[in-house]
């Protein structure tokens, strides 16, 4: 489900593997924004960038889901 923004903070679940990820950084990067993720618990692995996708309701990140819509 798109949310109308994403922000450095949020929490979000994997679909596949239900880890959780905690948004560290968004930046822009030529004509997209990239999201910057660390898994929970896991401060030494390392962290994984999305590409966030734009839609009319907002936005989203292909192949997450916000944490507290799994619960």
């Amino acid at each position: 489900m798109p949310q109308r923004k994403i922000q450095v903070g949020q929490l979000w679940t994997k679909v596949d593997s239900n880890d959780v990820f905690l948004v560290t950084r968004l930046y822009t990067e030529a004509l997209a924004t990239i999201a910057v993720l660390r898994r929970t618990g896991a401060e030494q692995e390392g962290m994984i960038k999305v590409k966030i996708q734009r839609t009319s309701a907002g936005q989203s990140l292909p192949g997450f889901s916000m944490a507290h819509e799994t619960e």
